[in-house]
């Protein structure tokens, strides 16, 4: 059963620490900077994703190295926000090859889209065929991003 509201103990924090600042360490590797058996380290991993605080381990990979070489936040305004037109708009998008995040945001966009296309002229392609032409969207507008950094310092809310 999922329980993402229960209350961390300073350990289960300091695991969720180690494995958020270097994703790729063993469990071996946690456990000892813990202070912890490995078995111990291992259950509580365990713990923690059964009750759905660690949602999904994922990698990164150097899109340049894939052949995206630009990336861009496209917002958009949809002209219609009923709970249909809003989930077809994240669900038909979100498997595009494109598509890095969607975010649904409040305020004055609906959604930024986070993408990584090869060229000036396949960004202009997808927001024309894949976005723009879209009857339920308002506005458009793309950004390029020039660097993405992420924080591997794990939240802190108490």
């Amino acid at each position: 059963m999922k329980n993402p509201q229960r209350a961390l103990d300073k350990i289960d924090l300091e695991i969720l620490a180690t494995m958020y600042a270097d994703p790729s360490l063993t469990n071996k590797d946690i456990a000892a900077k813990v202070k912890l058996a490995p078995s111990s380290s291992l259950e509580r991993v365990k713990k923690l994703q059964s009750d759905g605080i660690i949602e999904n381990l994922s990698m990164q990979v150097n899109l340049n190295a894939l052949g995206g070489h630009i990336q861009a936040m496209i917002s958009v305004r949809l002209k219609d926000h009923n709970r249909a037109t809003v989930d077809n708009f994240q669900t038909s998008l979100l498997p595009m090859a494109e598509v890095l995040n969607i975010f649904h945001m409040g305020g004055e966009n609906d959604f930024f889209v986070h993408v990584a296309v090869t060229d000036s002229i396949h960004l202009r392609d997808f927001v024309f065929n894949a976005i723009t032409a879209r009857k339920e969207v308002s506005h458009v507008e793309t950004a390029l991003v020039y660097e993405h950094q992420i924080s591997h310092t794990l939240p802190n809310f108490k």
